[in-house]
């Protein structure tokens, strides 16, 4: 796997590293302990523009049901609030919005998916929880917004972020709208940490600076005085705790190409978007090179199984 794996104890981020799904933390050493103390509460946002997952979330997927495999309890955050906005992160150009009612049906659809690779309503501690931030998000009044969270953010700090230095860089446009995203973001973090006891938000590398923002928001609110905005779902958490941050890398081919798309356009996870055949195609077609790698990542052998099958080359490999 190349680079040197973190040292790490509770079972949950040791099968995480050894799997090659961990990229890095806002502090390792602290979500470790954690989840060694019991069920961490942790959350994935995704974004609900289309009605189906595509093979290039599965990554995000995998790790969710390998945690809660582990004891630890995943909440999916469907942004029906904030895909009305975009995210600018890693694009050149506005994307276009989405309306409030296909947001909706496409959380359902997406939901249903989910339900294939992690448990909702088992009756279990760790059950899985779907929320949407429109919620809580659009009953904010924005004044209010603009004072008890806008304070805690500096323009300095917003455009230094790849995201935006890029787009203004390249001389693209960037919206007001989509410059509000990281604060909207972070104050999902901060929302899901009062109301569902929610320390760590997990994503994709390129998501990070949006994530660090949520990680430094909730520190501020913590060493700030009463609440920070009033939305009437308060659980009454003391913010005295510290949350964190885990990034996955993001899924690429050996020479650094995006997977999740061919010429065709995405590979979806829903098999009335893209066939049985296709899917399989786009798996089997993939780099030889790429094969152990992608078994770490979406199957369960064990890893000395792993291990054997990636070292088989052309009809070996073809006939595992």
């Amino acid at each position: 796997m190349g680079a040197t794996q973190p040292s790490v104890s509770s079972p949950a981020l040791q099968l995480l590293v050894e799997r090659g799904f961990f990229e890095a933390a806002s502090d390792l050493a602290a979500v470790d302990e954690a989840m060694q103390a019991g069920m961490v509460t942790y959350y994935t946002g995704y974004d609900p523009t289309a009605d189906s997952l595509h093979a290039g979330s599965l990554l995000t997927i995998m790790a969710m049901r390998h945690l809660q495999q582990r004891g630890h309890r995943p909440i999916i955050l469907m942004g029906g609030a904030t895909a009305m906005i975009g995210d600018p992160s890693g694009r050149s150009e506005t994307r276009k919005l989405a309306d409030l009612e296909t947001i909706r049906r496409n959380c359902e659809a997406i939901k249903r998916q989910f339900s294939r690779f992690i448990h909702f309503d088992s009756g279990a501690a760790n059950d899985a929880m779907m929320v949407d931030n429109s919620t809580w998000l659009l009953p904010l009044h924005y004044v209010e917004f603009l004072r008890d969270i806008g304070r805690h953010f500096t323009v300095n700090r917003m455009i230094a972020a790849k995201t935006y230095r890029d787009r203004l860089e390249c001389e693209q446009p960037l919206s007001f709208l989509e410059f509000n995203y990281q604060l909207l973001q972070a104050y999902d973090f901060l929302h899901l940490y009062r109301t569902h006891d929610c320390i760590l938000q997990v994503g994709g590398a390129d998501q990070w600076g949006n994530m660090i923002a949520g990680v430094e928001l909730i520190r501020r609110v913590s060493a700030s005085e009463g609440p920070v905005v009033e939305d009437g779902m308060g659980s009454g958490k003391s913010e005295t705790d510290t949350a964190y941050c885990l990034t996955y890398p993001l899924l690429t081919t050996s020479d650094g190409t995006k997977m999740g798309k061919t010429a065709k356009g995405a590979v979806w996870l829903d098999p009335d978007k893209t066939s049985p055949f296709d899917y399989y195609q786009y798996w089997i077609n993939c780099h030889d090179g790429d094969v152990e790698k992608l078994l770490r990542y979406f199957t369960e052998l064990p890893l000395e199984q792993v291990a054997e099958l990636g070292g088989r080359e052309g009809k070996a490999l073809n006939e595992a």
